[in-house]
């Protein structure tokens, strides 16, 4: 697993876990039941704290991404792969609008637009 941290990012440190286990999980890089590394290691790993892991992991579990195994560690959970696709398309369709929004206040067409994300392809 390979998390990637960008200490001046727009999210905070455990979202940026977050939506990256989350990215793996979807993508088929993490299976179902596939153990996860402990609290600390990902922390030592990474270089973030080891509180900061540990929320990254609770908001997982609470999402029913990840569960923990007493004395064993974290594991991916069996998902409804589609559900969490979707969870994402409207994450991303709530970006989409508020980019959308800012483009009108400064008054770009829908030319400009399509053009501009074309251009971001």
């Amino acid at each position: 697993m390979v998390i990637v941290i960008e200490p001046h990012g727009t999210y905070a440190i455990y979202e940026q876990i977050v939506n990256q286990i989350k990215n793996q999980i979807v993508s088929g890089e993490l299976a179902a039941d596939e153990a996860l590394p402990s609290i600390r290691g990902l922390a030592a790993e990474i270089g973030v704290s080891v509180i900061t892991t540990k929320r990254a992991y609770e908001e997982l579990e609470k999402e029913g991404l990840i569960r923990s195994v007493a004395n064993k560690g974290f594991y991916v959970c069996r998902y409804n792969t589609d559900y969490l696709h979707e969870k994402q398309l409207v994450e991303l369709e709530k970006k989409f609008q508020e980019c959308i929004e800012l483009a009108k206040q400064a008054h770009l067409s829908n030319d400009d637009i399509k053009e501009m994300v074309e251009g971001l392809l």
